[in-house]
């Protein structure tokens, strides 16, 4: 899969800045990760070091970008509010490199279509580029406010699997 150079650009969406994430974004995503709520559906690789654990996250979201491994962007408002991270991400699933759009946003911006919208953007984007011949979206089996984000964005499950641990739904679309 090769990443477009206009992957590390600024995106926009009706609602929406989408810009790649910086190490300025490591403090409020401290917040994001100490929030239970938040992080209900997350593999077990939690901290008791939050501010660490979202250092840890920023730069290996920067290490993919470098690498080419696509990453996921942070997500403004249009007054700049920081309210989570959307993108595309490679991963191996059963041994199969597919591509994710994966998103996260914080608990008091949730319920407001901003995660349809920006993974729509990926999606289209995916497709566009003809970054893939599918796009992914691997959700636990008990996350059912992201499965409703996955249909919205045209995705069907795809197959059940144990993922890092996690009982997950592969969500999929065809491209």
């Amino acid at each position: 899969m090769n990443v477009p150079t206009s992957y590390l650009a600024e995106h926009t969406t009706e609602r929406l800045r989408i810009r790649p994430l910086t190490i300025e974004h490591a403090q409020p995503w401290t917040a994001f990760l100490s929030d239970e709520r938040a992080t209900r559906y997350f593999p077990a690789e939690r901290s008791d070091f939050p501010a660490l654990r979202a250092t840890e996250w920023i730069e290996s979201q920067l290490q993919r970008y470098h690498e080419g491994r696509f990453g996921v962007h942070a997500l403004h408002l249009d007054d700049g509010t920081f309210i989570g991270q959307c993108g595309l991400i490679t991963q191996e699933v059963d041994n199969e490199q597919i591509l994710e759009i994966g998103y996260h946003l914080f608990t008091e911006h949730t319920g407001k279509g901003y995660a349809t919208e920006a993974a729509r953007y990926f999606r289209e984007y995916a497709a566009q580029h003809r970054i893939a011949e599918y796009v992914a979206s691997i959700i636990r089996e008990d996350n059912y406010p992201s499965q409703a984000v996955a249909r919205r964005n045209g995705m069907q499950p795809w197959k059940h699997t144990t993922w890092k641990g996690l009982q997950v739904i592969v969500f999929r679309a065809k491209l």
